[in-house]
């Protein structure tokens, strides 16, 4: 009975005043801090809105996250992350909190999975690229080819084994070949994977196959406009074809998105050189430089 009563007590206690915002946000972050978050929760969803106070305002939001993780209601708590990554943008504490509050969403995610479809084609991806992460290619090799055997047109899966088999450490003789069919295949499922185009791109460079270079490269820049690298390998698969005036456009557009990449910055140097642009030649071999020069050694004692 007096377990009851006091049930009845504290939510009646919880009740949010629309009066005074801060008090009903105080209220609720005293019930998370005395770990009665079934009846703090919805007092901190309404209230946090609602205070004028910047710092209190926070503190509500972050034990509203708090809470929502703790009852396991993802959609309040993954509202609740939203609303204060747009209020709080730069708080270490949001930050901090959204880093841990995410990784345990995906954690408990990933364990609903492989509860509930165990033998699914998406568990072994998880655990595909769980092992992958640590290292353990044979076993990812193994998971990712269970997912094929599954269902062999699932998109993504033939890039990863390609990548994969690129990777691995002492890899044989015969592993860019074999990679190299990986994402022909994947490019067969998914003909817009940019990703499988340049790493075809950059094996077919690294034999100086330059045309086929050229032609895979030139197909991951389109499908992905983004993509700094592939316009720099194109760039300087055209430049060993001594293709210069064709090599400034795709390196100008990798200065573009990859500023601080000194590899970009010298090869269009190289193409401006060769074209007669010397003082543009100039100007990008001495960003090069400045990018690349080591700090000068301490001075001996």
């Amino acid at each position: 009975m007096l377990a009851l009563l006091s049930e009845i007590s504290l939510a009646q206690n919880s009740k949010p005043s629309t009066a005074d915002p801060a008090a009903s946000a105080q209220k609720g972050i005293t019930l998370a801090e005395s770990g009665h978050c079934r009846q703090a929760l919805p007092v901190l969803k309404k209230s946090a809105l609602l205070v004028a106070d910047k710092n209190l305002k926070l503190k509500a939001g972050l034990a509203t996250v708090r809470c929502a993780i703790t009852s396991d209601n993802r959609d309040a708590a993954l509202a609740a992350l939203q609303w204060l990554n747009r209020e709080f943008p730069t708080s270490p504490e949001v930050l901090y909190m959204s880093t841990h509050a995410y990784s345990d969403l995906s954690t408990r995610a990933a364990q609903e999975l492989a509860r509930t479809a165990p033998h699914s084609y998406q568990a072994h991806e998880l655990n595909a690229e769980a092992l992958e992460i640590q290292g353990k290619w044979d076993q990812a090799q193994k998971e990712y080819e269970a997912v094929l055997k599954q269902n062999p047109e699932v998109p993504g899966i033939h890039f990863r084994l390609g990548r994969l088999l690129l990777s691995k450490p002492n890899p044989g003789a015969d592993v860019a070949e074999q990679a190299k069919k990986e994402f022909v295949e994947e490019l067969r499922i998914d003909p817009r994977n940019a990703g499988a185009e340049y790493i075809l791109g950059e094996l077919a460079r690294e034999n100086q196959q330059w045309d086929e270079a050229v032609e895979h490269l030139s197909r991951a820049a389109k499908l992905d406009v983004s993509f700094g690298d592939a316009y720099l390998g194109l760039g300087q698969s055209l430049i060993s074809m001594k293709k210069f005036s064709a090599a400034i456009e795709p390196l100008e557009t990798a200065v573009r998105l990859e500023p601080q990449n000194p590899a970009a910055h010298y090869n269009l140097a190289t193409a401006y050189s060769r074209t007669g642009r010397k003082q543009d030649a100039e100007k990008e071999f001495a960003i090069h430089r400045q990018m690349t020069q080591k700090e000068p050694q301490d001075a001996p004692q």
